[in-house]
């Protein structure tokens, strides 16, 4: 059983850590940022709920659970994919994911200012550690650098932590499978409003493009998630988070091999400390039962 959860949650993390590479290939197909994320989202709902429906299991919901979820899916989840996935065009895919993984000190440091506690070493640590890294990722914002790129990478990081902060407060009643897939409905209005005002939701991109975005929401999003859920039943929310970790090594590492993209010495040493810092941050974060396993579905 212990050897399932493990399983599960390293092929979820491989299958977050690739994300960034569908993503490229898709925007080399001439796609837009909104016009990725309305079709992720698009798809992600159309599998959710094709699961779902048949089986009865989407329940009625209170209005104050649709008041949240609208929140959180059109609103918070949809600016940090936003925010993650303009970073992943601006900037080397795997400089964009090591920057989003500032987001465990960030959670830390909020959880403690929600709940109005002093924040103690175990929590202002992991932060401290990950803003260390950041230094040394980013360098000198001279040499060439994408700033618009850094700050949305660290705009979506923190996003993300106000995400989890704020969701696991609000959307602990619903199941994960119910959550995602409204998250995603919620998420898709979002973008195709937003594509439709600002006019960047454009479906002439090459027919590849549709392969792309339908691996991003299958492999990348359903299939990742579910199987984060099957190890965090398994291992606990804390160990597969920590496990989880892999995913930014594997965003490097397919970077590498088929983007041909490559990060300088001091970069890495710098994404070494940030993640160190985020592995702090998740030891120092109590576990509130199954809540952060819901959390992931944003990623």
């Amino acid at each position: 059983m212990m050897r399932r959860g493990v399983v599960a949650t390293l092929i979820s993390a491989t299958a977050f850590g690739i994300m960034p590479i569908f993503a490229s290939y898709a925007y080399g197909t001439g796609m837009s940022v909104t016009t990725l994320l309305m079709l992720r989202f698009a798809i992600t709902a159309a599998v959710c709920l094709a699961w779902l429906t048949p089986r009865g299991r989407l329940g009625r919901l209170t209005g104050r659970q649709w008041a949240s979820l609208a929140l959180l899916g059109g609103g918070m989840y949809a600016a940090q994919s936003l925010l993650y996935f303009t970073a992943v065009q601006r900037i080397a895919p795997a400089l964009a994911v090591l920057l989003l993984y500032l987001y465990p000190g960030l959670v830390s440091v909020l959880s403690a200012m929600v709940d109005r506690t002093r924040p103690s070493w175990t929590v202002v640590g992991p932060i401290l550690v990950s803003l260390a890294g950041l230094t040394l990722v980013v360098g000198r914002l001279d040499a060439g650098l994408d700033v618009l790129g850094v700050l949305a990478a660290v705009g979506s990081a923190v996003a993300y932590a106000l995400y989890i902060v704020l969701g696991s407060r609000i959307s602990v009643e619903l199941s994960p499978t119910i959550t995602t897939a409204y998250l995603s409905v919620f998420a898709t209005g979002s973008f195709t409003l937003l594509g439709l005002t600002t006019g960047g939701l454009d479906l002439g991109f090459a027919a590849a493009g549709w392969g792309w975005a339908a691996a991003l929401a299958i492999v990348s999003t359903v299939i990742a998630i579910g199987l984060f859920f099957v190890g965090a039943t398994t291992l606990g929310p804390v160990r597969a988070s920590i496990l989880s970790m892999l995913e930014p090594v594997v965003a490097v590492v397919a970077a590498w091999l088929l983007l041909g993209g490559t990060l300088s010495g001091p970069q890495l040493l710098g994404g070494a400390v940030v993640l160190a810092g985020a592995v702090w941050g998740i030891l120092a974060t109590p576990s509130r039962g199954t809540a952060p396993s819901k959390e992931k579905a944003a990623a």
